[in-house]
């Protein structure tokens, strides 16, 4: 492949000139945490108030009274996610907040590393530029809720999910056991990857050892807590579906409120047809999976290459769970940086669109989430038709997105199936980082002409 990478193509259609200086990356990488830190520690509307508040109240209980949630209670997380929650008290519980800070910091700068290359030469700055982006659009929720522990995992895991699938498997199952939202990326990669066995066989083996050192720790049930916790939740007020009762309680319609639950500690809305909505979301949520689903098996059926499958499933997935849910808490947003981050990945220059809607999508949901959490969350809950306007704008771009990354599969899945019917599939199957032909195991069955040696070896 000669010129400049799809990735960093993409990325310059995005924001012009883009310096690929490692130092300058790397700084600006720094200087963002240490931004968002500030922020978290200091900013208005608490945005640190979930970790200061809720996660080491739970760390303090583990640490003085032995009591652990998830095995000596229910409880709203899976078991693993009190591990960061501990570790963050490390340094004692007047710098939890900031050990917590410096947790979610370390753990990025590993997948940062793992994104641009461990070493030259480097392997993607656009796509270091693009997450550096993200990151300081959305703000300090970026940093400060239990997800920003899962979002490097994540990362790390599909960026070598083509060399190292039983590696990338594990920390996808821990991820998964810190917050669910990566079992949306398993389940794409175990539709469209050829390694779906090595990856299924090591998810359910590491999730046994998982619930096996929990049953031995006295956990009983609890251990699957977090599913019955989540299902009687009402609806938050970010979430999608809450829109219409935000604006039926800024219209004053009768019934619509917003109001405060102190058992899940969210604001929360009611009103007519509220508590129906709440009870069919989730069904709602399951259809939409398994739509997507479907049209995940069918581009594999035709033989859509996984770098083309691959990343717009993943999306598909992702901003379902978010689109569908009724909680869509602000945080949910960082979810959406992984699927773009690989389809920057691998975008390839003449095989296809790249992956640059989504990416300046996923911007803008970014920034509009970062308008209304945190500084100005309080005037949201006061109805503001300003941040209402602002809220629902953001709403609405995740059905754009994800009707763009439906919109996506079935292209794949059209274009896979005209070039067999042409026999010409040679420039159909692109391997771009990650996917390396050496070690490409998600790739499937070759359709490719059979060539001489040096041609083959030019692919």
């Amino acid at each position: 492949m000669t010129g400049a990478s799809p990735a960093r193509q993409a990325l310059r259609d995005i924001f012009g000139g883009l310096p690929e200086s490692r130092t300058l990356l790397w700084c600006v990488f720094i200087l963002t945490h240490l931004w968002l830190g500030i922020l978290n520690l200091n900013a208005p509307g608490l945005p640190l108030g979930d970790v200061t508040l809720v996660y080491k109240y739970w760390a303090e209980q583990a640490t003085l009274a032995h009591y652990y949630v998830g095995i000596d209670s229910v409880w709203v997380y899976p078991i693993v996610a009190l591990i960061p929650m501990v570790a963050a008290a490390s340094f004692g519980f007047e710098n939890f907040a900031g050990t917590w800070l410096s947790l979610v910091f370390v753990l990025d700068t590993v997948a940062f590393a793992a994104m641009i290359g461990w070493r030259r030469p480097i392997r993607s700055t656009a796509i270091g530029w693009w997450w550096i982006a993200f990151l300081l659009l959305l703000g300090p929720i970026a940093m400060g809720r239990i997800d920003s522990i899962t979002i490097p995992f994540a990362i790390v895991a599909v960026l070598f999910l083509a060399s190292r699938p039983r590696v990338a498997a594990v920390l996808l199952t821990i991820a998964t056991w810190i917050k669910v939202w990566p079992a949306a990326i398993l389940a794409a990669i175990l539709i469209a990857s050829r390694a779906r066995r090595k990856v299924l066989v090591t998810t359910i083996v590491t999730s046994v050892t998982i619930i096996a050192i929990a049953l031995v720790l006295g956990s009983g049930m609890n251990i699957f807590s977090f599913v019955t916790q989540q299902t009687g939740r009402g609806l938050q007020v970010e979430a999608p579906v809450s829109t219409i009762w935000m604006w039926f309680s800024r219209l004053h319609v009768p019934g619509a409120f917003v109001y405060y639950d102190p058992d899940i500690l969210t604001y929360q809305v009611g009103g007519p047809g509220a508590d129906v909505a709440a009870m069919v979301m989730t069904p709602i949520l399951g259809l939409a999976v398994i739509a997507i689903a479907i049209v995940g098996f069918l581009a594999v059926r035709r033989k859509a290459p996984v770098t083309e499958l691959l990343p717009p499933l993943m999306l598909a997935f992702i901003t379902a769970f978010i689109a569908f849910n009724k909680v869509g808490s602000p945080q949910y947003m960082t979810w959406l940086a992984v699927p773009v981050i690989l389809g920057l990945a691998t975008s390839a220059s003449g095989h296809g669109r790249s992956f640059r809607t989504p990416a300046i999508l996923v911007l803008v949901i970014a920034s509009l989430t970062q308008l209304f959490y945190p500084y100005l969350y309080i005037n949201l809950l006061q109805l503001d038709p300003f941040l209402l306007s602002v809220l629902t704008a953001r709403n609405l771009l995740l059905f754009v997105l994800l009707v763009w990354a439906i919109g996506r599969l079935r292209e794949v899945s059209s274009r896979t199936a005209d070039h067999e019917l042409l026999g010409d599939t040679e420039h159909w199957l692109p391997t771009v980082w990650p996917f390396h032909p050496a070690d490409n195991e998600l790739e499937p069955e070759p359709l490719r002409k059979t060539g001489t040696p040096d041609e083959e070896n030019q692919h």
